[in-house]
């Protein structure tokens, strides 16, 4: 683990420092849910910008690692614009629940609105940044990096950029919930729902091929035909988990629900 924390601070030194920043950032957001009762849609106004700050520490460090493989490559320019737009992101949720309000969904002023869409602006201009970076990994040749890892990194993005803009389905209906109004439950931090869909499932799961499918393929699989199969098996989770969703159906139902069911 120390080889590997040197090794991306080697690679991309930038992009370390910001994602370490992002790390301590959301372990600061995770203390203040144990000092603040605060909550949004009945669950600590903490969580989500603790979920927020964590993801980018995970998406920085990433894409520092394997941006590090492209030729020719704009380096400062891809780590600035992650830094400002994700950056404005992170400050803006933590913002907002700091005040006990929402962040996304928030259309109730002229000035929320405008911060609302400018999120989805930023996030709208990472993905796609991102999207640029997978093409060069189809562009360019990688003597040095074995087949089955470079085809991981290859699905990895593909999969992270279909269910990124999964977003705008959420964006788009003001609600990450179907078959209820931004249902939240009390699933550890996550919070999805247990009673109705949650598009947020999802959304985490196809984001999350972007680390998932590499490190599974360089230290398990280790083989090109398993390493294409498994990214397969992992975008049909996630398609799976959204088709569920749409559904209205939750990923996991409760106890409480089960019952109400057999009851009706």
């Amino acid at each position: 683990m120390i080889d590997f924390i040197q090794n991306i601070k080697t690679r991309n030194e930038t992009l370390f420092y910001y994602g370490l920043l992002c790390l301590v950032v959301s372990l600061v957001f995770i203390v203040l849910t144990k000092f603040t009762n605060t909550k949004v849609y009945n669950v600590n106004a903490w969580y989500k910008p603790f979920k927020f700050a964590f993801s980018t520490f995970s998406f920085t460090w990433a894409m520092a690692w394997y941006c590090y493989y492209l030729p020719n490559f704009n380096i400062n320019l891809f780590n600035w614009s992650i830094i400002i737009l994700l950056g404005f992101e992170i400050i803006y949720i933590a913002f907002q629940a700091s005040k006990g309000q929402l962040s996304h969904y928030n259309l109730s002023t002229p000035v929320y609105s405008v911060l609302y869409s400018l999120m989805a602006l930023a996030a709208t201009a990472v993905t796609l940044y991102t999207a640029y970076v997978g093409i060069l990994f189809f562009k360019y040749d990688f003597p040095s990096l074995p087949n089955y890892y470079l085809w991981a990194i290859r699905f990895g993005i593909i999969i992270f950029v279909i269910f990124s803009f999964e977003g705008f389905a959420m964006g788009s209906r003001l609600n990450h919930s179907v078959g209820a109004l931004n249902d939240n439950s009390n699933w550890f931090i996550v919070g999805w729902s247990k009673t109705v869909g949650d598009l947020r499932v999802s959304h985490f799961i196809g984001m999350h091929a972007l680390q998932a499918l590499p490190i599974l393929s360089n230290y398990v699989f280790k083989n090109t035909k398993l390493t294409i199969g498994l990214s397969f098996v992992y975008g049909l989770l996630a398609s799976i988990t959204l088709i569920q969703a749409v559904q209205g159906k939750p990923l996991i139902k409760s106890t409480t629900a089960e019952k109400n069911d057999k009851k009706i």
